[in-house]
């Protein structure tokens, strides 16, 4: 085993509850900061409407069909991500977009045993609590909890399972993780790949290297492949267009105002991945080269919204960039020669970043949960609340963004303008959005063919109901 390690284990004492305590911390404050905004009707996205009717989909046994999409989209057709079907047991017990968030609280809260468990084991108890801690209140990590829901959640724990084998030399256990992630989403092999050529990199001076480094290779092998496989067969198989419906924004074609990311946007997204997670210390670990593929493909793309750090894109390197740190401050502080004082540099790092992260926490979302806002919801999303239960159960519904994840429990929704053939029994929006203040001109525009009627209005919004008779309604599987 690596020297380091040895001497990691004769000088310090592995803390054997403390990660779960920690990570404990951390799923009561994801979950209470994913369901204050749920209360508060804060919704960034539809993905948490689109996930609730895939998963909904799975735990009845039938395809993960995501109307909102558009009618009768099977979502392996639009990003391959059969992980998120682990969650269809727990939905059918609790269908509500709730267990979606609970379950996203729990799987980013999980991936800080491993990090604090092996970051303890190289560097001391003190100094794993901090690196914990500055995962659990890391930016990229906050952002993602305050996006509502996505697949990369299944990610965390994979990735720092995986790490953390690597950092053991645990080359079989780090192979084994890292396969899985295959099934989070098409670029996720690219980052098992990665994996895969760490264990080689590492494992170069093991005694049993003639048996990893063949299957770190085979690992690295099968990572590109199933990229490979997701996007030019599978995903096009599902969607039945033939095509991977994401190249445009990669190479902009047919993307209305896109571009190439300006080189002061990616030096920005770049030193914010690997400042105030590492100080930069991680480059001096092979395991940077694990967050290659998710950095890579974000600033190939044309599309603004990969580029920066105001979404759920960075969440995946994380764990990487900070085991990466625990890597390289392990290392330094083994080394016997070279100066003295890079060696006590990098036993404060831990703390520092510790404190960077508490510092921007003031800014990001967990920071809310010292505001007595936070945990009220005020009359006029209660009159909203109040209004979307006029439509009843089992409606089909065409909505923007907030209605969203308060209706897919119990309706069949639709995104407003996209029903492509649908005549919904319903129609809810804001008003705010309508240049003309008109709603029902509004509906006349979106469906020439039915009549609808306001039902009420409140808070902004409006529900519209189809008149009995008109229109034709959509019968597609």
């Amino acid at each position: 085993m690596i020297t380091y390690v040895r001497a990691a284990r004769r000088s310090w004492r592995e803390p054997r509850r403390d990660p779960y305590w920690l990570a404990g911390a951390f799923l009561l404050a994801y979950a209470v900061l994913s369901l204050a905004r749920y209360r508060r009707m804060e919704t960034l996205s539809w993905d948490l409407g689109i996930f609730e009717q895939a998963v909904r989909g799975y735990a009845h046994l039938r395809a993960p069909i995501a109307d909102i999409k558009g009618p009768g989209t099977n979502v392996l057709g639009d990003h391959f991500s059969p992980i998120v079907a682990l969650l269809a047991p727990p939905y059918r017990i609790f269908p509500t977009p709730v267990t979606l968030l609970v379950a996203q609280a729990a799987l980013f809260a999980f991936a800080i045993v491993p990090i604090t468990r092996v970051a303890a084991h190289l560097l001391g108890r003190r100094q794993g609590l901090a690196i914990g801690a500055a995962y659990g209140l890391s930016w990229g990590v906050q952002r993602a909890v305050q996006f509502d829901f996505h697949e990369i959640a299944f990610a965390m724990p994979l990735l720092a399972l995986s790490l953390e084998a690597v950092l053991r030399g645990r080359w079989w256990a780090a192979m084994a993780w890292a396969l899985p992630l295959v099934l989070v989403k098409e670029d996720m092999g690219l980052t098992a790949a990665a994996i895969g050529c760490a264990v080689a990199l590492r494992a170069r001076r093991d005694p049993a290297r003639a048996r990893v480094i063949p299957c770190a290779v085979a690992l690295v092998a099968f990572g590109v492949a199933s990229t490979v496989l997701a996007l030019l067969v599978v995903i096009p198989a599902f969607n039945g267009g033939g095509d991977y419906g994401y190249w445009q924004k990669l190479t902009g074609h047919g993307v209305h105002g896109a571009r190439h990311v300006p080189p002061g946007v990616a030096i920005r997204t770049v030193l914010w991945t690997l400042v105030p997670t590492s100080g930069l210390y991680a480059l001096r670990s092979p395991l940077v080269l694990v967050a290659v593929p998710t950095l890579g493909w974000r600033l190939a793309s044309q599309d603004e919204h990969y580029w920066g750090i105001h979404w759920h894109y960075s969440a995946v390197l994380m764990p990487v960039v900070l085991l990466a740190l625990v890597d390289a401050v392990a290392r330094t502080r083994a080394r016997t020669d070279g100066p003295r004082w890079t060696r006590a540099c990098a036993a404060r790092l831990p703390a520092a970043v510790v404190v960077a992260a508490l510092a921007l926490t003031t800014t990001l979302p967990l920071g809310a949960l010292l505001h007595w806002g936070t945990y009220r919801v005020d009359a006029r999303t209660v009159a909203v609340k109040r209004l979307l239960r006029k439509i009843p159960d089992g409606a089909t519904v065409e909505c923007d963004v907030p209605p969203i994840s308060r209706l897919t429990r119990r309706t069949t929704v639709y995104w407003i303008g996209d029903a492509k053939g649908v005549t919904p029994d319903y129609l809810t929006f804001s008003l705010r959005s309508l240049p003309s203040g008109d709603p029902l001109g509004f509906a006349r525009a979106l469906h020439p063919t039915a009549n609808y009627r306001e039902v009420a209005r409140a808070g902004g919004y409006v529900v519209l109901a189809r008149e009995r008779g008109s229109g034709a309604t959509w019968t597609g599987s």
